[in-house]
This record gives structure tokens, C-alpha cells and sequence, in this order.
């Protein structure tokens, strides 16, 4: 069985061949670099049932002037029970006080004002 050789040029080969050994010695020299210098630092998310004992606790959220009116935009009185998590709402994100999608599918005229 005779297995065809290819060979590339001399002149291909440098250009790669330095591209290729210069990518891989920044890549080891920053990897290198956060090894030597690092502290101890905890990853957050790697052991998920445990807090952290100096992570920072939200314990109440401060709702601004008009958050309720803008939270129910769209709703009539008397609102419904299942709005009652308005009162539990934290700072993080819900799609229920943001503006969705145009059109038709603006059922509380979010984007009609």
C-alpha cells in the first residue's frame, strides 16, 4: 500500500508553526500568571447547597414611588389574589412588570401609552 506523503511548503510551515507556538505560550504564560498570584478564592455555584459566610444578604426591597402602578399596569381593580407575590417581589428580575411583546400580544397595552 503506498500512502501518498504531502508535504507542504517550507514557507507555510514557519508563519503557522509560530502562530501556533506564540497562541500556546500566551495561553500557558496567563494561565501560569492567575496560578502564581492567586489567593484562595471560592468559586460560587461549585457547591450549590452551601452560602457563602460572607456573602451579602438583600433583606428588604425599597419599592419606589409609582412601582405598584407601574407593576399593575394594565390590571383593573379589584386585582386578583394571585398578585399577592407583588408584595414579595425582591430586586431580581420578572417578566411581569416589563413590557412584552407588541401588537396583539399586548393585552395590557404596555406599548399603547
Amino acid at each position: 500500500m503506498n500512502a501518498k506523503k504531502t508535504t507542504r511548503s517550507p514557507a507555510m510551515r514557519g508563519p503557522r508553526l509560530h502562530m501556533i507556538t506564540g497562541v500556546a505560550v500566551l495561553l500557558s504564560a496567563l494561565g501560569w500568571a492567575g496560578v502564581v498570584g492567586a489567593e484562595q478564592v471560592q468559586v460560587v455555584g461549585t457547591n450549590p447547597q452551601q452560602r457563602l459566610a460572607d456573602a451579602p444578604e438583600v433583606r428588604e426591597m425599597a419599592k419606589p414611588h409609582g412601582w405598584y402602578t407601574w407593576a399593575l399596569t394594565g390590571i383593573t381593580e379589584p386585582y386578583p389574589l394571585s398578585l399577592q407575590f407583588l408584595e414579595r417581589q425582591g430586586n431580581w428580575y420578572t417578566p411581569f412588570i416589563r413590557p412584552g411583546m407588541t401588537g396583539p400580544y399586548d393585552i395590557r397595552e404596555w406599548h399603547g401609552r
